[in-house]
């Protein structure tokens, strides 16, 4: 008798992390054809394979933003309801905030650090000429604005060339659901069918999600293609200096700061980064925080262990309101290369000025977030020219997807680190999560993942 084993490969070669690698793989060398495709059309004018890209890319977006309303009405409704058997649920809220400021501290004092030492605003070479006042602007009263719902589904609309395109503030909409699930905790008993049906309806999104993220290594491919077919690297020109100055800022950020914070509250290092690459790889690539809520809230459930019903209220909140990229390292190298630029010296009151702005602008600038109007809030506090702005608009496309990176990375990081200084980690979740690989939402999709 005679026994044969089947050689397998390890999991993390299949896993969605690999999937997700081979697809930034395959769109590179998709995106380098394209490019070359393109070089004989005339300006302006692409070739089929870039189409394709582009298409893939805004699909695969598309079908995430898609389910971020549904997404976060049903979890936030449902766990506003089962916070009630969380004791400290207040505590939990009031610490989420503390980390987001601490780790948003230590980022701008590094971009601050990194533009002293690099100086990127006396080594341009970058043409006057260029400068422009941004046509949005940020302000403190902007955040009151866009806490204070305008109507029940958070919506709003803004008209383009195409004609109307429909939005949704995902902060108003937070607002909403907490709102409406606070009340249907007061309304008890007569609330129960309400919140049942919300229960069910979550589960019926997790699911659609699902299916959406399978697709994500897809979607990745045909957006670093995109990337590369679209941007090259002409966008670095002669602020190439500022380009190194803000990735080297994001590297330290990603690869020190938050290191140091993982090992400090006990988290290992090397399976936070393991089961965190596909949110900040999808980050990079779609440079869309809200695109990738989705996927990030999914992650910390399933692979890090952060319980459901805190999970829903800290991921949509860092979504809106957690931007170490784009509100920390972004606006302090940014300023300093502004300052530069036209010969302002800067003295501690203004540096002191950019950590605060940077440490309360990202809330400060919820719903109307992005990096230049969180530029612009820094600029105008410290009294430099607004017309600096337009000096950097031509790197926006290839700096944005690494500061979108960092920026989901530290969401999930702050969600692992409250949860686990909270004792309410699921520690069998975080290592079942070792393995690299989502598990389906349900006993029957498992099922077909393992004949399959």
């Amino acid at each position: 008798m005679s026994t044969s084993t089947t050689r397998r490969l390890p999991a993390w070669s299949t896993g969605f992390g690999a999937q997700v690698i081979a697809g930034l793989i395959i769109g590179l060398i998709l995106g380098l054809v394209a490019r070359s495709m393109d070089a004989g059309l005339p300006d302006g004018e692409h070739g089929w394979l870039s189409d394709i890209l582009t298409w893939g890319g805004n699909t695969y977006v598309q079908l995430l933003k898609l389910m971020i309303p549904p997404l976060i009405f049903a979890a936030v409704v449902t766990s506003v309801a089962n916070l009630r058997k969380v004791a400290n649920a207040a505590k939990l809220a009031v610490s989420t905030l503390v980390w987001f400021a601490i780790t948003a501290f230590f980022s701008v004092l590094t971009g601050i650090g990194v533009g002293l030492i690099m100086q990127p605003g006396s080594n341009t070479g970058v043409d006057a000429s260029a400068a422009a006042e941004p046509t949005t602007q940020g302000s403190w009263l902007g955040f009151i604005n866009s806490v204070v719902p305008s109507n029940i589904l958070g919506l709003g609309a803004s008209a383009n060339a195409s004609g109307v395109a429909l939005n949704f503030n995902v902060l108003q909409l937070l607002v909403i659901s907490l709102a409406i699930g606070i009340a249907a905790v007061k309304a008890g008993k007569a609330a129960e069918p309400f919140l049942g049906f919300t229960e069910s309806f979550l589960k019926v999104v997790q699911i659609i999600l699902w299916w959406i993220i399978r697709l994500a290594p897809i979607g990745t491919a045909a957006l670093i293609g995109k990337a590369v077919s679209t941007y090259g690297w002409e966008a670095l020109g002669s602020l190439g200096t500022f380009v190194l100055a803000i990735y080297v800022g994001l590297a330290i950020v990603i690869g020190v700061i938050y290191p140091i914070v993982l090992k400090l509250n006990g988290i290992p290092v090397l399976g936070f980064f393991r089961r965190v690459w596909p949110v900040t790889s999808l980050g990079f690539v779609t440079r869309s925080s809200m695109g990738v809520m989705p996927v990030n809230q999914r992650i910390v459930e399933e692979r890090m262990g952060v319980p459901r019903e805190y999970a829903s209220f800290a991921i949509p909140l860092g979504a809106t309101s957690k931007m170490d990229g784009c509100a920390a390292v972004y606006p302090a190298v940014a300023a300093i290369f502004v300052a530069q630029f036209y010969g302002i010296d800067m003295g501690i009151t203004e540096y002191l000025l950019i950590i605060i702005v940077s440490v309360l602008g990202s809330a400060a600038t919820a719903g109307t977030t992005g990096a230049t109007v969180m530029l612009t809030l820094v600029l105008s506090t410290l009294g430099l020219p607004l017309a600096g702005v337009g000096l950097l608009l031509a790197t926006e496309p290839i700096i944005d997807m690494g500061r979108t990176a960092v920026n989901v990375t530290g969401q999930a990081l702050v969600a692992a680190v409250v949860a686990k200084r909270a004792g309410i980690l699921d520690e069998e979740t975080w290592d079942a999560g070792e393995e690299g690989a989502l598990a389906p939402l349900d006993a029957e999709s498992e099922e077909a993942a393992v004949r399959s």
